[in-house]
């Protein structure tokens, strides 16, 4: 399924939401990364008794663990080893398809579609086989279903939407092909990694602060457009920036600022934006045809302060793309499932915790200091004493070693499988 159309029944789903306390669970988890939707709903099980738990309900059906990063040597031999789970599945005939009548449905719910989606979910070890009633959408298929969706970077609601629906019917045999060409590449960047790293997967919109082998923090993000991917990168952090200005790229100035002041004239005035010419000088906008290629001469600043682009935080390091990671004053697009609305850059949820996080090591930037400079709106700039490495990687499939195996849409296109 394309991107586009990805992106058209996540829109609906969200419309979609069960009430109660299943609700109150998917509200909860706005925003959250799928470690932290996993202990939200075990909480919401035990304080509000909720059948046999999420906790419980499948004993020996296992939890992605917090600890394990997507990008290290370990996880590139499980991803291997993997292959032949997935091998096994294809030779037994795969799965079934779930029929779009499962579409809504949610605890207590029977009907002739549970029966597929209790073998789907079964096959692939979300499920324990002769858990509950065949006919009935219990409590076992609501914490198999959320196991699901966490594997496959969804909002973990125990609802079977239209974008759930997608990822259960994804046959067998491109899961496969999918690990086959992911075990490839996770072999070919696990070496060398260094003790403290920042690895941001791509197709998973995700960045992992890895320390020791261990993924001491995580961080939802918002990638690249399709049609503006974000690029590979192996590269260093060097500098972060403390409430920044915002330099617009030619390529949004072409692509986004031109056409939107055609439609909104006082566009740029509304979002604290000035225009200087190549010897410094301000302009006004009335003061450029906006209706050819003139503005491209220009440079667009956006002023710092809580409207602006980049928020109060940038993360700065070498690439020949100019790409960055940043802060974003937009905070509701961490809580969709298609986190793809960017121009190539990065933009990372919490990211101050990411920030104290790189900063540990460099003198004169405490937790407290950090705090105080972002509070006092002035603009300062922090060199990392010790540069971390850092990776933009794309994974659309791994298996960590615990044997829990995770996919993501191929958003990009590279997989080279459909």
């Amino acid at each position: 399924m394309s991107a586009i159309t990805r992106r058209s029944f996540l829109t609906t789903a969200a419309s979609g939401l069960a009430a109660g306390a299943l609700a109150r669970v998917a509200c909860a988890a706005e925003g959250q990364t799928s470690d932290q939707m996993l202990d939200q709903l075990m909480r919401e099980n035990q304080e509000n008794g909720l059948g046999s738990g999420f906790d419980n309900s499948s004993r020996n059906v296992r939890l992605p663990k917090k600890s394990l990063p997507t990008l290290s040597p370990s996880t590139a031999e499980t991803t291997q080893t993997s292959i032949a789970q997935y091998e096994a599945i294809v030779a037994k005939g795969g799965w079934p398809n779930v029929p779009a009548s499962a579409t809504g449905l949610r605890v207590g719910a029977r009907g002739p579609a549970v029966p597929s989606l209790r073998t789907r979910l079964s096959i692939a070890g979300d499920l324990e086989l002769n858990s509950g009633e065949a006919q009935v959408f219990d409590s076992y298929v609501d914490a198999a279903v959320r196991r699901f969706q966490v594997r496959h970077g969804l909002h973990a609601d125990g609802l079977v939407n239209e974008a759930a629906l997608h990822a259960l019917n994804v046959p067998a045999e491109q899961r496969l092909a999918q690990l086959r060409t992911n075990a490839g590449r996770l072999k070919a960047l696990t070496g060398n990694l260094g003790n403290r790293i920042v690895v941001a997967n791509i197709p998973a919109a995700q960045i992992e602060a890895i320390e020791n082998g261990v993924a001491v923090t995580r961080h939802i993000a918002v990638a690249g457009k399709p049609d503006r991917p974000s690029p590979d990168v192996r590269s260093k952090i060097t500098q972060i920036n403390f409430n920044p200005f915002w330099t617009v790229p030619v390529s949004i100035i072409r692509k986004d600022l031109i056409p939107k002041m055609q439609a909104e004239p006082d566009y740029l005035t509304k979002n604290h934006i000035r225009i200087y010419d190549p010897k410094n000088n301000e302009l006004q906008p009335s003061q450029i045809d906006w209706y050819s290629t003139e503005a491209v001469n220009y440079k667009f600043k956006q002023d710092a302060g809580d409207f602006n682009s980049l928020g109060s935080m940038k993360i700065n390091f070498p690439s020949p793309d100019g790409v960055y990671m940043h802060d974003t004053p937009s905070k509701n697009l961490f809580g969709e499932d298609f986190r793809f609305a960017s121009s190539g850059c990065m933009r990372v949820q919490n990211v101050r915790e990411l920030v104290y996080w790189i900063l540990a090591e460099t003198p004169g930037w405490s937790k407290a200091e950090i705090d105080e400079v972002i509070k006092s709106g002035e603009r300062k700039d922090a060199k990392v004493a010790k540069p971390l490495p850092l990776y933009w990687v794309y994974v659309t499939a791994w298996a960590t070693p615990d044997g829990v195996v995770q996919f993501r849409d191929d958003i990009y296109g590279r997989d080279g499988v459909s």
